[in-house]
């Protein structure tokens, strides 16, 4: 074997050994249901920003975005906005989920929206929400580490063979040690996915030559490529408008990546921090404190700089090292990669880039490829792991323990939750093994899934007007709606009316429009002044402890307009003007900042959103700890839960 096979097993089993050790001392302090499921509320201010961190950034961000990036070009790159949008949903959910979990002792979503709107039909439809999520989502990092693993060593190691293989000891830890032992061990991945996308940002810059040389080279594609935009410009440095009414929008004449398809593709990725395993993500913190660094600095600057540089570095520093043969027959690039082929005719296509271009260190500095495969397996792990945790929750408390065994202790809940964590991983691995080719659309529904959460918490959070029935309606049209707008819907259902985001609106965009549309229409017609008293109940104690004082309430119209223009022009159909505000797409000389105008025109909407996430954070005390202490209503004593006063916990909300 060559020595970077050797240096790749010596730095996983460290890693494995960081793993397992978390997972055995998470084990040994999980005394109770709560310390299992949710760390017993006390997850250190520090562990919650790296952890939460790693969990909405995965291996998809470390492997898949720079080839998406490389595919596609800078029209893609509007998606490194995730790095905003994904906590600007905890900026408006996260606080006061943490509020109502802690008054009334919540350890799921399911519990909190079941009581809330007084449904186990909610319950349910919460855990089908989660494993719609998980499985498939977990499906995809899963077999993203096999295949991985498989190209660096030269397989080697099969694709099958090492998903299962590294399945194995993520499942000891998550189900040994539950919540804990994933809180812990993210912040390890956490600074392996942000320092590996960094360094090989770093490794192909040089490769390169520097910054001038890749900008040169940039300008040499943008001179030779032949899709174009209905303006006529490279679609590696354009989107191609703001909509395209087309029936598929991969379809769409210059690339899939209108305004409104960057839009409502952001949407999706907002599903990762409004789906329901986020939701216990923030049940299981002390205090709401971590939340605010999190969203803004953590995720929002740091994260944020990190794709809008780096990973637009890999994604066309890869065109200009030997992955395009285009780029080598017009003599814009050099041949450091020696893939003998284009890298779009490989098995794996853009998802080679990064195996790729971590194995140009093969050679020179073989213990680099086994830190930077460790770094993209960690980052593979990291949503994976919290996934698995909270899945596995939520099927004992919402399912087992609700529906089967109301009067389950402590030590059962435990045994279930690891069971469920076991069912968890069995099944996407099962779907990753058997579904490979429909695997990476499996993938886009889960995000999409898990946005349709979003009208079930802006009820509960903020607008009490919204009704059970409303609510319920919304949740399964999106559902359904968005399954119609993916390919499966047309490969495995049949529907032949449209194709895969039709108009170019990504199907999550298709889901909200139907769901909370419904919710607004079927809401309007079953009011009952009974069950709007008991919602109003959790609103009224949500305004006392999360409400803006006084003087602050004149900025609420400031915070809308800074969040809708914001929006608007980084991320939506205003997005249309970077094209050509800082110079002509094709003519290199014109770029005022020496960048294509569309790279500059996305790091200066970058810098405005860290800007606008810290206004509704710190400003709007959107995610600050309340000024008043928060009175738990509930409390785990044994193996029973004990309410503190009368029967219904919400009489002293």
């Amino acid at each position: 074997m060559e020595p970077k096979i050797y240096w790749l097993f010596a730095f996983v089993i460290a890693y494995w050994i960081y793993c397992i050790f978390w997972g055995i001392k998470g084990a040994i302090r999980s005394k109770t249901a709560s310390d299992y499921f949710i760390a017993g509320r006390q997850i250190p201010v520090w562990v919650f920003v790296l952890a939460a961190t790693a969990t909405s950034f995965s291996g998809w961000t470390f492997m898949g975005h720079p080839g998406l990036l490389y595919r596609d070009g800078f029209q893609y790159a509007y998606a490194s906005f995730y790095a905003i949008t994904i906590p600007f949903t905890g900026v408006m959910f996260l606080k006061r989920q943490w509020i109502l979990g802690k008054r009334f002792g919540y350890v799921t979503p399911g519990e909190m929206l079941s009581d809330y709107f007084r449904s186990d039909v909610m319950r349910v439809l919460v855990v089908v929400v989660a494993l719609f999520f998980s499985i498939p989502y977990l499906g995809v990092q899963l077999r993203a580490s096999g295949f991985l693993f498989n190209v660096l060593t030269d397989g080697w190691m099969g694709v099958n063979v090492g998903m299962w293989m590294l399945s194995a000891v993520v499942f000891i830890y998550v189900a040994s040690g539950g919540l804990r032992a994933v809180a812990y061990v993210d912040t390890l991945q956490c600074i392996l996915l942000a320092g590996g996308i960094i360094a090989i940002g770093v490794i192909v810059l040089n490769a390169v030559g520097g910054w001038g040389p890749l900008n040169e080279g940039i300008a040499g594609l943008v001179a030779i490529d032949t899709k174009l935009t209905p303006a006529g410009h490279s679609h590696y440095v354009a989107i191609p408008g703001v909509i395209q009414f087309v029936p598929s929008g991969p379809n769409a004449a210059g690339g899939a990546w209108t305004g409104i398809m960057c839009l409502t593709y952001m949407f999706a990725l907002m599903g990762i921090q409004s789906a329901p395993a986020f939701s216990m993500w923030s049940f299981a913190n002390k205090s709401p404190r971590p939340f605010a660094p999190q969203q803004v600095w953590a995720s929002s600057a740091a994260i944020g700089f990190i794709l809008i540089i780096f990973t637009a570095i890999q994604g066309m520093g890869a065109h200009l090292i030997g992955a395009d043969t285009a780029m080598l027959k017009a003599g814009y690039a050099k041949d450091l990669l020696g893939l003998g082929q284009d890298l779009m005719d490989t098995e794996g296509k853009q998802g080679m880039v990064v195996p790729a271009l971590i194995n140009l260190m093969s050679t020179g500095a073989p213990w680099v490829v086994g830190l930077l495969s460790v770094c993209a397996l960690a980052a593979m792990q990291s949503t994976g792991a919290a996934y698995m945790s909270t899945a596995g929750g939520m099927l004992t408390r919402d399912i087992y323990k609700h529906f089967w065994h109301k009067d389950a202790g402590h030590a059962r809940q435990k045994l279930f939750g690891r069971i469920g964590v076991g069912i968890i991983v069995v099944a996407a691995l099962l779907v990753a093994t058997t579904s490979k080719d429909a695997l990476v659309l499996l993938g886009g529904l889960a995000v999409a899934y898990g946005f349709q959460m979003w009208p079930a918490l802006i009820a509960i959070c903020w607008w009490p007007w919204l009704t059970r029935q409303g609510i319920i309606t919304g949740l399964i049209a999106g559902i359904i709606a968005v399954t119609c707008t993916e390919s499966i819907g047309t490969d495995w259902f049949r529907i032949t009316a449209w194709g895969r985001w039709p108009w170019t609106i990504h199907s999550a965009g298709w889901g909200i429009i139907f769901n909370l549309g419904l919710a607004v229409l079927v809401s309007a017609f079953t009011q009952k002044p009974e069950d709007l008293k008991h919602r109003m109940g959790f609103h009224n104690y949500l305004t006392e402890t999360a409400g803006l004082s006084s003087s602050k309430r004149r900025l609420v119209p400031v915070a809308w307009i800074v969040a809708i223009v914001w929006f608007f022009f980084a991320v939506g159909p205003g997005a249309v003007v970077g094209n050509t505000i800082f110079g002509h797409p094709a003519d290199a000389s014109t770029w005022i900042f020496g960048i294509p105008s569309i790279w500059a025109w996305q790091i200066l909407w970058w810098a405005l959103g860290v800007g606008m996430m810290w206004f509704l954070a710190y400003k709007m005390e959107m995610s600050t700890v309340p000024k008043r202490e928060i009175e738990a209503l509930v409390e785990d004593i044994g193996d029973v839960v004990v309410r503190d006063g009368a029967d219904d916990p919400h009489k002293k909300a």
